[in-house]
């Protein structure tokens, strides 16, 4: 598990020009233990910005930012892209493997299991081309858990596929992290999957700012056809189109 503490944070790109844009505005929260954290927002809110800052991949233009373990050490994190980006000419267990140290016993152990755990477990022979694209997302899913990460990054990782298949992996999800209890952010412009699978739901508005920080106290596992489910989803969309209404205001720099 990992302790993510964010504060103060901006992030302007082109700081300093006549094109300066501010996407991410004094934003702070933290997120430790076993939980699952989704930051939602419309499109353009600096969601995924947010994201590459905490992974690493983007600096920040000014504030703070950590990710450790529980006893204070860097955090190794996994994470979950949009797409699969498994290798075509790499076996699924070869693409598995990639990301390892090491492939040991007990390496091999822990990929049979991730892939079991994601229904895959006797596709570990397949390429890439074999598998539907929801079956390549789960071969993510597996991956990015079999690190045995302590902090895992999701960006939209259900977003490019047909809604059925998106419902299954939302409830695979919630099984694989019920066991694994992993610290997740996940980044998602879908309310229904926010209230599914979280804990606490950080809503950025336009300008990158946070408008509300939602805490989802509802037990597991949750189905999207659950009344309790569906009338949070019907009270947080409607914050969502009050957040509509309002005009963003960005702050002066610090």
């Amino acid at each position: 598990m990992a302790v993510l503490t964010v504060k103060d944070l901006y992030k302007t790109f082109g700081a300093g020009t006549p094109r300066a844009n501010r996407v991410l505005d004094n934003i702070s929260f933290d997120v430790r233990g076993q939980t699952f954290v989704s930051i939602v927002g419309p499109s353009g809110c600096g969601k995924s910005t947010l994201l590459n800052i905490i992974s690493g991949v983007e600096t920040h233009t000014s504030g703070q930012i950590s990710v450790t373990s529980d006893d204070g050490k860097p955090a190794r994190m996994g994470y979950v892209f949009q797409d699969p980006r498994l290798l075509p000419w790499r076996s699924v267990r070869k693409n598995m493997l990639y990301v390892q140290d090491q492939a040991d016993d007990e390496t091999n152990r822990r990929v049979d299991k991730y892939l079991d755990m994601v229904g895959l477990g006797k596709h570990g022979d397949f390429w890439p081309g074999q598998l539907s694209g929801g079956m390549q997302q789960r071969v993510g899913i597996a991956r990015a858990f079999a690190v045995e990460p302590d902090l895992l990054i999701m960006d939209e990782p259900f977003s490019h596929l047909d809604a059925i298949t998106a419902r299954a992996l939302r409830e695979q999800l919630q099984d694989i992290w019920s066991q694994s209890k992993k610290t997740v952010v996940f980044v998602t412009h879908d309310v229904v999957e926010a209230v599914e699978l979280s804990d606490r739901i950080i809503v950025l508005q336009p300008g990158g700012k946070i408008f509300e920080d939602i805490t989802i106290d509802l037990p597991r596992p949750r189905r999207q056809t659950d009344p309790a489910v569906a009338t949070l989803q019907a009270e947080v969309l409607a914050r969502l189109e009050r957040m509509k209404g309002m005009a963003p205001q960005v702050s002066a720099a610090p």
